[in-house]
């Protein structure tokens, strides 16, 4: 079941290393090998709409009941690459002449979305963010995955959001994102070897190549187990159904024929 496209969004890999094709979990840590189900985001730090997807879907989340079988990993989608790496000029002004609008018309259209982020608990300061690019943000998320997993990928991705949105921090200039990464618990010898570089500049370039093969325009845009989409910052209750019938499809129960025969149980045989 693709979900419908009605939903406000920004306009416009492979499975991880050594997923087995059956569930199991590491013998050292305990942790599983791979989750029974996993949910691929793609997204940019720069999309308000992705923030705010996010949250309703942790939202969902919070509420499934097998939440702690489910992988959240994201893929990279820039929004606009031909932003200035270390950008200045302000957001609200660039959106506005990008879609012939008035500042003023903008800032009205931004204030809804701040108000509308509120209510998500984010405290929005679009009026100050800055227009830049986002390559090397994807190239550290890509960094994180591969050295600390989807748990701090998660981790950075929510550093970098709240550090662009929250905090209106240049998320295109290398010393602000170090001291996210680093903030976030990545190793800063690294972050500093993967920014003075092009490391992963490859993995950006597979998602966003695969998300042109899916025919994703636009961000925030959810995949789960392959199989089912979700277009949007769709409402948590709408993130809830799709959670549910992925985890039915992929657990499907068996039709009992007859019951009421001998059998033995749990607790041994009868007789």
């Amino acid at each position: 079941m693709a979900m419908p496209d009605n939903t406000e969004k920004c306009p416009s890999t492979p499975d991880l290393n050594g997923c087995t094709a059956f569930l199991g979990r590491n013998k050292r840590t305990g942790v599983r090998c791979c989750p029974d189900m996993r949910i691929e985001i793609w997204s940019d730090v720069v999309c308000p709409w992705c923030y705010v997807g996010k949250r309703r879907l942790e939202t969902a989340l919070a509420g499934f009941e097998h939440r702690d079988e489910v992988e959240v990993v994201y893929r990279s989608f820039e929004l606009d690459p031909s932003a200035p790496r270390h950008g200045h000029e302000l957001s609200t002004s660039v959106i506005a002449q990008k879609y012939g609008r008035s500042e003023d018309e903008m800032r009205d259209m931004q204030q809804q979305l701040v108000d509308l982020a509120a209510q998500e608990g984010l405290a929005f300061r679009l009026f100050e963010t800055v227009h830049t690019n986002t390559v090397d943000a994807h190239r550290l998320l890509h960094l994180a995955l591969d050295e600390g997993g989807a748990a701090q990928q998660r981790e950075l991705k929510e550093a970098l959001l709240s550090a662009y949105f929250e905090w209106a921090e240049d998320v295109g200039d290398h010393a602000v994102l170090r001291a996210v990464a680093v903030s976030a618990g990545l190793d800063g010898e690294r972050v500093d070897a993967v920014l003075a570089s092009e490391e992963y500049g490859d993995a950006v370039g597979r998602d966003i190549h695969r998300a042109r093969t899916l025919g994703i325009g636009g961000v925030p845009f959810f995949v789960l187990d392959g199989k089912y989409a979700v277009s949007g910052a769709q409402p948590a209750a709408l993130f809830g159904q799709a959670l549910e019938q992925a985890w039915a499809a992929a657990h499907p129960q068996l039709d009992v024929i007859g019951s009421g025969g001998e059998a033995c149980g749990p607790d041994g045989c009868a007789i």
